[in-house]
């Protein structure tokens, strides 16, 4: 008899014990990578998705977090950053005004940060150790065509150093990072800078992102889009002033949606000085949406009228854009465009980078780069933020407990520290 009353115990025990860590409960969900906008509860066990349904037991969980009137999505991925900020370099977007990503990512319910070109092939090994491997938030990276990236305009011009077969060496050693390769702020009037980076992309079989820098009559930006860039390439800044959108009639130019149609990805990288609210406001009234909403974020757009990826989107938002779009454009379309699927949707499986949030209701304003300004009547607010299944940001701590409930012991290291009273 001793031995099957013993199996009943075992048995019941582990049956007792929870099935998740966390269970984020009544929210609503919109994971557009799933066809998921509804009422969910969101499971995680083991910094992993392991169900989303409705009606998911609280017993189940060793933690629950109540999420009633708030909206859950997939962490956020921002296309386009700035992050090498460790070469002490003054005023250069590979220096001074790079931003280490943990000091924004988590309260903006970003979870990844693609790297834009700051580093080249020549530095990329110092950025990767002295950012990407120290930081919580996850950092990929695109690689500059210029060698030594963004570390001065001059460098950035140095056809010598467009190696290709460099580059895309240097992609295939840090696949597990790499996402893309760069071209950016090319002064010349020729298209060294774009063809070198995309032999480099087609030798390591990752896309191109283009920052055309300088719009020249020798180079026409629709020639970019309509001729240069293959299937899956990204056009970045695409809200830039000098980007024709119209013609005489106020049409869209017809060279977009036949740019988009051939595969080209069109990403808004903010930046301080690469949104007009005239061409968003045109595009987005026509139909005509981004591929990727991203910031890019350094320390002067975050300052200034960009801010962060929330008040890009609400911006966005204003002018048009549905809410389910916004978060799709944010969350699954960039995972795509980088080739990494498993990032950007909610499924069973799938590392647990989960963004909440509250949708503000109110009278809000939102500047472009240049000081134009459109009035809204919502804005995204985080309210908290999941890394692989850890609470990394909670801005109303949700998932704190009630300090009434610890015991008089709470934060005094034991074996460590000594309470003395007087």
């Amino acid at each position: 008899m001793k031995a099957p009353l013993l199996i009943v115990l075992l048995a019941s025990g582990a049956a007792a014990q929870p099935a998740y860590d966390l269970l984020l409960k009544g929210g609503h969900v919109i994971d557009p990578g799933n066809r998921i906008d509804g009422p969910m509860d969101v499971a995680i066990a083991g910094g992993r998705i392991a169900a989303v349904g409705p009606a998911i037991s609280s017993s189940t969980a060793r933690k629950t977090v109540d999420a009633t009137g708030l909206y859950l999505t997939p962490g956020l991925i921002d296309l386009h950053t700035h992050l090498f900020a460790t070469t002490g370099v003054p005023g250069a977007w590979a220096g001074d005004s790079s931003v280490l990503p943990d000091t924004l990512s988590f309260r903006t319910g970003v979870t990844t940060m693609v790297d834009a070109g700051s580093s080249g092939y020549r530095n990329f090994e110092a950025f990767r150790n002295t950012v990407i491997d120290r930081s919580q938030t996850r950092v990929l990276a695109l690689i500059n065509v210029a060698g030594y990236g963004m570390m001065t305009d001059a460098l950035e011009q140095d056809v010598q150093d467009m190696l290709p077969e460099r580059i895309a060496a240097l992609a295939r050693k840090h696949k597990d990072v790499v996402v893309g390769v760069k071209s950016a702020h090319y002064q010349r009037p020729d298209w060294i800078s774009v063809d070198r980076a995309m032999e480099a992309g087609k030798l390591a079989g990752i896309p191109v992102m283009v920052d055309f820098g300088y719009f020249l009559p020798e180079r026409p930006y629709w020639k970019l889009v309509s001729e240069r860039l293959r299937p899956g390439d990204i056009s970045t800044h695409m809200f830039r002033g000098p980007v024709p959108f119209l013609d005489a009639q106020g049409k869209l130019l017809p060279y977009l949606r036949t740019a988009r149609n051939r595969g080209v990805k069109f990403d808004v990288g903010h930046g301080g000085g690469s949104l007009v609210m005239r061409n968003a406001a045109a595009s987005l009234s026509q139909g005509f949406y981004p591929d990727s909403i991203s910031t890019d974020l350094h320390t002067g757009s975050m300052n200034a009228g960009m801010m962060d990826m929330p008040a890009t989107m609400s911006k966005l938002m204003a002018l048009g854009l549905p809410l389910k779009d916004a978060i799709l454009l944010s969350t699954w379309n960039p995972a795509q465009m980088i080739n990494r699927t498993e990032l950007g949707r909610l499924s069973k499986g799938t590392v647990a980078d989960i963004a909440v949030w509250t949708l503000a209701r109110g009278a809000f304003g939102f500047r472009d780069s240049f000081g134009g300004k459109i009035s809204g009547r919502e804005r995204l607010i985080c309210e908290m933020t999941i890394k692989d299944g850890a609470v990394v940001w909670d801005y109303n701590s949700r998932a704190a407990d009630d300090f009434k409930t610890q015991g008089p012991k709470t934060g005094v290291r034991e074996g460590i520290d000594h309470v003395i009273s007087p």
